[in-house]
């Protein structure tokens, strides 16, 4: 089944819902600020993503500027830090089996549903 890791609050993770609820498909909405995951679930969507946990950080958030940016952070430290504050996480994310995508622009979502 597809999912969207999504937030209500975010125009492109609501417009990465709108082409989900447009494709007719059955799929699973996440809301991760409210269900967070955790290190290994977010390992695996990094691992299906095919990026570094650096690169699912949303860096302009005052939360990373604050505490993390001019710090020199392991990969399990920065997805320490995406648990801790999940808006650090970038959205929306969308997998379907064993193919991801960020939702950035929206329209990426459509290569993989």
């Amino acid at each position: 089944m597809i999912k969207i890791y999504h937030n209500p609050r975010c125009s492109k993770s609501r417009q990465g819902l709108e082409i989900l609820e447009n494709s007719g498909k059955e799929f699973e909405i996440i809301k991760y600020l409210d269900t967070v995951p955790n290190e290994s679930e977010l390992n695996a969507v990094i691992k299906l993503l095919n990026i570094s946990p650096l690169e699912l950080v949303r860096k302009n958030e005052a939360v990373w500027k604050d505490s993390y940016k001019d710090k020199t952070l392991t990969d399990s430290e920065i997805i320490a830090a995406m648990v801790a504050h999940p808006k650090l996480i970038e959205r929306p994310i969308v997998i379907n089996g064993k193919k991801a995508v960020i939702g950035r622009p929206p329209s990426a979502i459509l290569k993989i549903i």
